[in-house]
């Protein structure tokens, strides 16, 4: 079955640091571009970071890169996503994204139209 599962989520406070975790299926998993978005309350969800799985290629959301950071682990089906110095405003469910097939570009993660699978999400609450 196809499917994305996420997990690390957690509450921490400002200036803390989280690990999210998304395990694909391997269908999903192989040549694939993999991607992190939020859900911030009051917001359009917005794209973090996108990875190739085929080569690692990574791109960010211009706002996000710096603190964000995606990463892969291939053995695991396995894409990362550490945050680091949290902040109130980091508060959002996370969710983990894939295309059909393929290389990400640097445009795909700025819009969550397109993207065709989808895991639960997993709640982030930084307090101040």
């Amino acid at each position: 079955q196809s499917q994305l599962v996420e997990s690390g989520g957690d509450s921490v406070q400002a200036g803390g640091s989280l690990r999210l975790s998304c395990v694909a299926s391997e269908d999903i998993y192989r040549d694939n571009c993999l991607g992190w978005f939020r859900d911030v309350p009051g917001k359009e969800r917005e794209g973090i970071a996108s990875i190739s799985t085929s080569n690692g290629r990574t791109f960010y959301a211009e706002s996000m890169e710096g603190r964000f950071s995606i990463s892969q682990d291939s053995d695991q089906n396995t894409v990362y996503l550490q945050l680091n110095t949290l902040q109130p405003e980091d508060t959002a469910v996370y969710y983990c994204a894939a295309r059909g097939i393929g290389y990400c570009t640097r445009f795909l993660i700025t819009s969550a139209a397109g993207w065709s699978y989808w895991g639960q999400g997993t709640q982030v609450t930084v307090s101040s």
